[in-house]
C-alpha cells in the first residue's frame, strides 16, 4: 500500500517538474521581454482560461454565442490593457459582463459566464498594467511569480511530508495546514531574498508581502477548488500534465495578481 501511495506521488511530482521545466522559462522570458511578448502571453492565457471556464460551467457543452460573448470581451479588455487604459478596460469588462448577465439571465448557468469573464480579466489587466511601470514592473511581476511558485512548491513538499490535519477536506481533500504553513514560509523567505536582490525603486514594499501573499494565493487555489466542486469536476481541463487545466496552474496567481495591483495602487497612487 506504502509504495502505490509513493508511485503515485513520485509519478505526479515526476509530471510537475516536467511541465515547469517546459513551462517556467517561457514565462519567465516574457516577464523579462515586456512589452508586446509579455501583452501576447497574457492574452493567450486570458483566452485559454476562458474556454476552459467555459467547458467548467457548461458542463462541456459549448455555446457559441456566449463562448464568443466571454471571449471578445477579454481579448478587448487585454488590449485596451496594453496600450495604458486600464480604467477604459475595466469598464468594458463591468459593462460587457452586466450585459451578459441580463442577456444570459434565464438560462440555469447564465451568470457564471460574466463571473468567469470578471475572473479571468482583472488579474490579466493587474499583471498588464503591473509591468507596465518602467521602472519596477519587471520586478514586481518577476518576485509575484516567483513567490507564488514557492508558495505551490513549499505547499506541496511540506504538506506531501508532513500532512496531518485537512484545511478544507470539503473543498480540497489533498490540501492540509501543515501545506498552507509550508507554502506560506517558502513564499516569505524567496519574497525577502528576491524583493531585496532587485535594488529598483518602488519594491521595497515586497519584501513583507511573502507570507501575506501566500496566504492570497492559497485562497485562489481554494476558490478555484470550490468551483470544480460546485461542477463535479477533477481538474479544469488536460492541458498540462501533473495539472490538468492552466486554470488549475494559475488559480493563486489569478488572486495574488490582483490583491498586488491592489496594494500597489494604494503604495503608489501616483503609479
Amino acid at each position: 500500500m506504502e509504495l502505490r501511495v509513493a508511485d503515485r506521488w513520485y509519478g505526479d511530482l515526476r509530471a510537475r517538474l516536467l511541465s515547469s521545466i517546459l513551462l517556467a522559462p517561457v514565462a519567465v522570458a516574457a516577464v523579462l521581454a515586456g512589452g508586446p511578448w509579455f501583452d501576447l502571453m497574457i492574452a493567450v492565457i486570458g483566452m485559454v482560461l476562458v474556454m476552459e471556464w467555459h467547458r467548467l460551467y457548461r458542463r462541456g457543452q459549448r455555446d457559441r454565442v456566449s463562448l464568443g460573448l466571454e471571449g471578445g470581451t477579454i481579448a478587448a479588455a487585454i488590449a485596451l490593457g496594453a496600450f495604458g487604459r486600464p480604467v477604459a478596460a475595466i469598464a468594458v469588462v463591468a459593462g460587457c459582463a452586466a450585459a451578459m448577465a441580463l442577456v444570459f439571465r434565464q438560462q440555469p448557468a447564465g451568470f457564471w459566464g460574466p463571473i468567469g469573464v470578471a475572473y479571468v480579466s482583472i488579474p490579466c489587466l493587474a499583471l498588464i498594467w503591473l509591468r507596465l511601470d518602467p521602472a519596477s514592473g519587471t520586478a514586481i511581476v518577476l518576485w509575484l511569480v516567483l513567490v507564488v511558485w514557492a508558495t505551490d512548491i513549499g505547499a506541496y513538499f511540506v504538506g506531501r511530508l508532513v500532512g496531518g490535519p485537512k484545511l478544507w477536506a470539503a473543498i480540497s481533500p489533498s490540501k492540509t495546514w501543515a501545506g498552507l504553513v509550508g507554502g506560506t514560509v517558502a513564499a516569505a523567505v524567496v519574497g525577502l531574498v528576491v524583493a531585496g536582490a532587485f535594488q529598483t525603486p518602488g519594491t521595497a514594499w515586497l519584501s513583507m508581502l511573502g507570507a501575506p501573499m501566500a496566504v492570497v494565493a492559497q485562497a485562489g487555489d481554494l476558490t478555484e477548488s470550490a468551483v470544480k466542486r460546485h461542477f463535479g469536476v477533477k481538474d479544469s481541463g488536460h492541458l498540462i500534465p501533473g495539472h490538468g487545466g492552466l486554470f488549475d496552474r494559475v488559480d493563486g496567481l489569478l488572486f495574488a495578481a490582483t490583491a498586488v495591483a491592489v496594494i500597489r495602487l494604494v503604495v503608489e497612487p501616483g503609479g
